[in-house]
């Protein structure tokens, strides 16, 4: 695989960061360099774009509203369900793609819903990205630079996700 000078459309960098939120407070650290593609699906379109032209040892630091993270938060994607359709064994946190057959029935099914309450009858789902509706501030590295596989230009992506936790819903450009 060729090394490249700079990051342009369709190659993979390697970053580390350091994210916050507006107030200081790290949400996430990445110390080991993880590959991302340019121009896919890795990254947020904010990032994709900041990065162009950096080269490897590069620093850049970004302020992200929620329109150029994770949107929003919509209170519509939060839901209460019967507890009965559920596991016996569900715990906050548990995350589930789709809503349970029986469930409200206007559930974008390609969301994934955060359990975030059990009460004894009742399950609260909700279908935000963890993210959304906050600004971040990222602080990122450029680590190294390469062409990019066949493979990873076909699908768009080096296989990372961190920015891709779930589905878009469906008429919604914001991710959740």
């Amino acid at each position: 695989m060729e090394t490249l000078e700079t990051v342009t459309e369709q190659c993979v960098v390697a970053l580390t960061w350091t994210l916050k939120d507006t107030l200081g407070e790290t949400l996430d650290v990445l110390d080991d360099p993880v590959e991302f593609f340019v121009g896919g699906h890795d990254l947020l379109d904010r990032i994709d774009a900041a990065l162009q032209g950096h080269v490897v040892g590069d620093t850049l630091d970004l302020h992200l509203e929620p329109e150029d993270a994770f949107g929003d938060y919509d209170e519509n994607l939060v839901f209460l369900e019967a507890r009965e359709r559920f596991p016996k064994e569900i715990e906050e946190g548990m995350t589930f793609e789709g809503l349970p057959s029986g469930c409200h029935p206007d559930a974008p099914a390609n969301v994934i819903y955060s359990v975030t309450d059990i009460y004894p009858e009742h399950v609260v789902l909700d279908g935000n990205h963890p993210l959304a509706g906050i600004a971040l501030r990222l602080h990122l590295q450029v680590r190294a630079i390469r062409e990019a596989t066949e493979q990873e230009v076909g699908r768009g992506s080096a296989g990372t996700g961190f920015f891709q936790l779930a589905p878009t819903a469906p008429g919604n450009g914001t991710l959740h």
